[in-house]
């Protein structure tokens, strides 16, 4: 068994995301960090990564992409 409970394969998680559409797996029995909302809420570490992988495409945060496709900015 591991000691660190974001790795924990028997663990129960969350998926949060931030304003940045940064994505991170949380211990289910952990407070939620300011700034970051649960999308998937009370999973196995599996279906919390295989979420992970399959909502978080652009690893680029959104203030980036955002930047990036302002005419202004170029």
């Amino acid at each position: 068994m591991s000691n660190n409970p974001f790795e924990n394969p028997d663990g129960t998680y969350h998926v949060l995301v931030n304003d940045e559409g940064q994505h991170s797996l949380w211990p289910s029995f952990a407070d939620v960090p300011s700034g970051w909302n649960v999308v998937l809420s009370d999973t196995d570490r599996q279906s919390a990564l295989d979420y992970v992988n399959s909502n978080w495409i652009d690893m680029r945060p959104n203030s980036l992409v955002a930047a990036m496709n302002d005419p202004a900015q170029k």
